[in-house]
């Protein structure tokens, strides 16, 4: 793990402010989501980029029946045998 060398102290209401350095870099704009990990004793936030429900590939997904498919998958789901 890398050392950015910024510190920040939580708010009263839990919220710490990712700085505009750190959101360039990694492409994070106003609204977008963030995915919450942890690994041991560390907290870990990730750019949240939906995936498949079946092969958890995020290319080419859309919603089928509220749940997120790959076109790929479709393709096979809806493949005659």
């Amino acid at each position: 793990m890398k050392s950015t060398g910024i510190v920040r102290k939580l708010d009263n209401l839990g919220r710490v402010v990712i700085p505009i350095e750190l959101r360039k870099t990694f492409g994070i704009e106003i609204n977008d989501t963030l995915e919450i990990f942890t690994e041991g004793d560390k907290i870990i936030m990730k750019k949240y980029h939906p995936a498949c429900v079946f092969c958890n590939d995020a290319r080419e997904v859309r919603l089928f029946k509220e749940k997120l498919v790959c076109e790929k998958c479709i393709r096979e789901l809806t493949k005659e045998k």
